[in-house]
């Protein structure tokens, strides 16, 4: 049976909590060649926990960190999404390269899915779903979020790594 994966909020925790997922977020890495899809994953979650219109969230499987990403509202364009307030942005997903292969990412997709639903809800938007954008040169990464139920809507250029395939998923 593969792992689990929980999703931690971590604007939801206190300072103390936060603090111990940070220096877990900080140990993950990333597998050769991703380096160019992925930024530093520590990084990447203290920009969101500084912006409210990004929430970071912590992959969480077997009580450890195992990967990382943020949703962000009002920036689908990002990833060659035609406006930025009707879905919400997938970023920054990385799964530690010592956890790869076990289908924790394509949990992890699907539940950011589900995420960002509750998120509309809570905060009232009209949001439909998620976007985000995976290197053409990712295709472990585009696999896994076809099998989370994205689907491809075509190449964007717009990506700082070369070509990438806009992905979306309806909630």
């Amino acid at each position: 049976m593969p792992d689990s994966v929980w999703l931690i909020a971590l604007k939801s925790l206190d300072d103390d909590a936060k603090a111990i997922k940070l220096g877990e977020v900080a140990e993950l890495g990333l597998a050769e060649g991703q380096q160019d899809f992925a930024g530093d994953p520590l990084r990447m979650m203290l920009i969101a926990l500084e912006e409210d219109s990004r929430f970071p969230y912590v992959v969480d499987s077997g009580g450890e960190a195992v990967g990382v990403f943020t949703l962000q509202r009002g920036a689908a364009s990002l990833a060659g999404w035609d406006d930025d307030d009707s879905v919400w942005l997938l970023r920054g997903f990385l799964i530690d390269r010592t956890r790869q292969g076990r289908g924790l990412g394509t949990q992890a997709a699907a539940a950011a899915v589900r995420e960002a639903a509750r998120l509309t809800v809570r905060l009232g938007g009209g949001e439909t779903g998620v976007v985000l954008s995976v290197n053409e040169r990712n295709p472990a990464g585009q696999a896994a979020y076809r099998k989370a139920g994205f689907e491809d809507h075509g190449q964007y250029l717009g990506g700082d790594a070369g070509p990438q395939r806009t992905m979306y998923r309806a909630f």
